[in-house]
């Protein structure tokens, strides 16, 4: 990636974030009235909420990453446009269950047909591990892609919790892009969702007047692990693992626990670490504050371990990052001490 299509990456984040805004601030009226999400057992809030503004995220980053690209016009920056259609059919799907639940097996299915179009559109070249066999390494793909899709969606639900995960791996990507040359649509995709969050994020600030809904955790989901799975298929697995550790070990560890309790682990529960932390008398700002500076070090040891070339110098760095993510996660799951 070159200087000036790192500055092209940068300018996408700017109208993004301003379009952003305004078409949250647009649509939640309608949202109020066809997509409001009541609370329950399982919810973090206490009053209705309307969801759905993903609709505004998503938009806005298409809209900028597209716009960018296009006036672009020098090689290397064509409109990914299966990546791109990809996320417009999850983010259809995602309304779709928002508005009117969808059964698990045929969204999972759905889902996986997203994330399955985009793996096996990249050429035979991309390879993580070149001795495995590619029809190995691609159906491990769409598995972890849709896995990574659906614990974003478990994530969010808390406000502001995606900004705060998303904002500092979005960011990453554009300086890691710059860093190891990752192809320019993939750097001002992610910065067009770095601004298109942080227009959002306003709107999600505790107490939020509006929510993300599956029409926004679901592509955005399907976006960022495109951008980490540029990331691996550059040789920059450590990187691409580093960025998302917290939620990958949040959701997974809660995954296996459930499992391992034998209760349904495909329905709605608050058994995640950051859930469990408001439970355990961490307020949503100190969850989401913590989250957020926790990517914030996760960003720096990613960026640290591309600017490497020593494998155990990366292997020490993603130590680093375990240690701090197990240690986030323990300090959710115990009692906060009383003020005073």
């Amino acid at each position: 990636m070159t200087d000036s299509q790192l500055w092209l990456s940068f300018a996408a984040a700017v109208p993004a974030a301003l379009l952003s805004a305004v078409l949250t601030w647009a649509v939640r009226p309608l949202m109020m009235r066809i997509a409001l999400a009541k609370p329950n057992a399982r919810s973090s809030h206490r009053v209705p909420t309307p969801q759905g503004a993903g609709v505004a995220v998503i938009a806005a980053t298409l809209i900028a990453a597209v716009a960018v690209i296009a006036l672009a016009g020098a090689a290397g920056t064509t409109i990914p446009f299966d990546v791109f259609a990809a996320t417009l059919f999850i983010a259809a799907v995602g309304f779709a269950d928002d508005v009117r639940s969808i059964a698990v097996v045929p969204r999972l299915l759905l889902q996986g047909l997203a994330v399955a179009a985009i793996v096996f559109a990249a050429p035979d070249t991309l390879r993580i591990v070149s001795a495995c066999p590619l029809w190995l390494e691609r159906g491990l793909l769409v598995l972890a892609g849709l896995w990574f899709v659906n614990l974003v969606n478990f994530m969010d639900g808390l406000d502001l919790m995606t900004a705060a995960e998303m904002v500092p791996i979005t960011g990453a990507v554009v300086l890691l892009g710059w860093l190891v040359g990752l192809p320019a649509p993939a750097t001002v995709a992610a910065a067009a969702l770095f601004g298109a969050l942080l227009g959002f994020a306003p709107f999600n600030r505790p107490v939020a007047k509006i929510f993300l809904g599956d029409v926004g955790s679901l592509p955005i989901g399907l976006l960022v692990g495109w951008c980490l799975l540029q990331l691996a298929w550059h040789q920059q697995v450590t990187a691409a693992l580093l960025l998302p550790l917290y939620y990958l070990a949040d959701a997974t560890v809660t995954l296996f626990r459930r499992i391992a309790r034998r209760e349904p682990f495909w329905a709605a529960h608050r058994s995640h670490f950051y859930q469990r932390a408001t439970d355990n008398g961490f307020s949503v700002s100190n969850v989401v504050g913590e989250v957020f500076a926790l990517n914030i070090l996760l960003a720096a040891l990613a960026t640290g371990s591309a600017m490497t070339s020593s494998t155990p110098i990366s292997i020490l760095l993603f130590i680093v990052g375990g240690i701090a993510t197990a240690f986030l996660m323990r300090r959710f799951s115990r009692r906060r001490p009383a003020a005073g």
